[in-house]
């Protein structure tokens, strides 16, 4: 299948740069801990990740990939759809530079705005959350022109130059914290630095990239031409559909920040990382895949192929989502401290962590099934749907934290609050989206997919009461030496994967005749390439 080996290429990469980003987030907990240094930096940190989210994976490939494929539809050279990329990028070069400038004017009421205003913290505090805004800003224009380039070569179907992109980023972050560490407050400053300088080597990447593909766009004076105008028009609504997730983590933050004590953005920040590394490699990779797919079988009048792609890419979604889930909540603790306790994340640090990652992970599968979803309105152009959904839910967000952050605080649990309340505004959006679609007749889930969701879910369940088992056992080493603790975690993990591959071939979600056909195709694209 075309779209597992593209899944494989996108997710494995993707995969490899969520790891080194757990590195990462180990040497952070273990150099700056869960404090006042930590949560400034993590407010720092969010706007960058946020509108990463927002355009590299959501937004402007959401509304420029079916327009740069249309324009090589309709004549079948890249010529035309080139131009109109240089069109586009002398626009959005114009809106950044103006964009980052009142961004770094206006940096104090923005830090405030997305924490709530940190609760309980001195001027000079604030001051330092401020200072490490200030240094992350300009990464915002460094990934929007990135992810223009990056939507180019996801058109051209050469999908993994842009899912290794982010690997760079990460390699950045983890050679400043591992070379460059000092007390808590050097360390968040020096971070901070690395988020542009990581952001300066993705661009000069995928425009290598692009020159090698034989893309070189030149410079233009920008003009607001019917087609960018239509560009712009799109790439609006579009952020508030594919971001929705990404509003209600901001949303929460500044809840949290506003309301609860200093250290529990931190937890959230962990425990959101944690949570990231499925959803990354799955939901990222089957969002970059299926927005191309489905709008040029669209394009070509291949309904019930399109229809077809997004079934698997739900029954694939699925299968990795669901145990992923359940893993996440019954081992939240061993997981966060075999990975995260040292130096200055203590016990308490652990344990508060690994509630927040219990928490965010109870709405995992909606969180990938929405960029699932998603593509069946982008394809077909249109952004307000989805628009009218994430506004929803981001109001079924905050009602969630005003409700649960009060009603769990009294219980010293107020920070799992906001993660159950983004999983909750999540699950609702799914059920809107498909509804919409299965309504107009662009989704109707299959019936392999129908006979083999329940299977799946029975299968998680036992690899979860497995892992449950399996904890007792290797709990003594996960709080041990750092080569026992990733050991426990390989065993932990790779058992987990195991039994639950064995599960699924004992309740039928799949059979051995899938895996059989998977490697003949395999095994012929093999031999069409020699």
């Amino acid at each position: 299948m075309k779209l597992v080996r593209s899944f494989g290429s996108v997710g494995g990469l993707t995969l490899a740069s969520r790891i080194l980003a757990l590195v990462r987030d180990s040497l952070q907990a273990r150099y700056v801990g869960a404090n006042f240094a930590s949560d400034a930096f993590t407010i720092a940190f969010r706007l960058p990740n946020m509108f990463r989210a927002l355009f590299a994976e959501g937004a402007f490939s959401a509304a420029f990939i079916p327009m740069f494929n249309r324009k090589v539809g309709e004549t079948g050279e890249l010529a035309p759809a080139l131009d109109f990329a240089e069109r586009a990028l002398s626009v959005l070069f114009a809106f950044l530079l103006v964009s980052t400038a009142a961004m770094l004017i206006g940096a104090w009421p923005l830090t405030w705005l997305i924490s709530g205003g940190l609760h309980g913290a001195s001027q000079s505090h604030f001051a330092f959350a401020v200072e490490l805004s200030r240094i992350t800003i300009p990464y915002l224009m460094l990934i929007s022109l990135a992810s223009l380039l990056g939507g180019i070569l996801n058109s051209l179907d050469k999908f993994w130059v842009n899912a290794a992109a982010p690997i760079l980023l990460n390699i950045a972050m983890v050679v400043a914290l591992a070379f460059f560490n000092g007390d808590p407050f050097e360390t968040a400053r020096v971070q901070a630095i690395a988020v542009p300088i990581g952001g300066v080597l993705q661009l000069a990447w995928l425009a290598i990239a692009c020159r090698g593909a034989g893309v070189s766009l030149r410079p233009r004076l920008p003009r607001l031409d019917p087609e960018v105008r239509r560009l712009m028009k799109l790439i609006l609504p579009a952020a508030a559909g594919a971001g929705a997730a990404q509003i209600n983590l901001v949303v929460s933050g500044a809840l949290t920040g506003g309301l609860l004590a200093s250290g529990s953005l931190s937890y959230l920040y962990y425990a959101d990382r944690l949570n990231q590394l499925p959803l990354g490699m799955i939901g990222i990779g089957l969002g970059t895949i299926l927005l191309p797919t489905i709008s040029r079988l669209l394009g070509q009048g291949r309904e019930a192929e399109a229809m077809d792609t997004q079934n698997r890419g739900m029954e694939l979604a699925l299968f990795l989502t669901l145990p992923a889930m359940v893993a996440l909540i019954v081992a939240a603790e061993p997981i966060v401290r075999g990975l995260f306790q040292y130096g200055h994340f203590g016990a308490e640090d652990t344990r508060r962590c690994a509630w927040a990652l219990a928490g965010y992970s109870v709405g995992l599968p909606a969180y990938v099934l929405v960029k699932v979803l998603t593509p069946g309105y982008y394809a077909r152009h249109d952004m307000t749907t989805p628009v009218r959904y994430a506004i929803i839910s981001v109001g079924v967000n905050i009602v969630g934290n005003l409700i649960l952050i009060p009603s769990l605080k009294q219980f010293g649990m107020g920070h799992v609050g906001p993660p159950l309340a983004t999983a909750l505004s999540a699950t609702i959006n799914v059920w809107m989206l498909y509804r919409t679609l299965h309504k107009r007749g662009h989704f109707e889930a299959d019936a392999q997919l129908r006979r083999r969701v329940p299977r799946l879910a029975v299968a998680a369940v036992v690899m979860g009461l497995a892992i449950f088992a399996l904890d007792r056992l290797l709990d003594p080493y996960l709080g041990g030496h750092l080569v026992e603790r990733y050991l426990a975690l390989t065993v932990l993990v790779g058992t987990g994967c195991a039994l639950y591959g064995l599960a699924c071939l004992l309740t039928g979600a799949f059979a051995l005749n899938d895996i059989k056909v998977l490697l003949k195709r395999r095994a012929r694209v093999v031999e069409t390439k020699e």
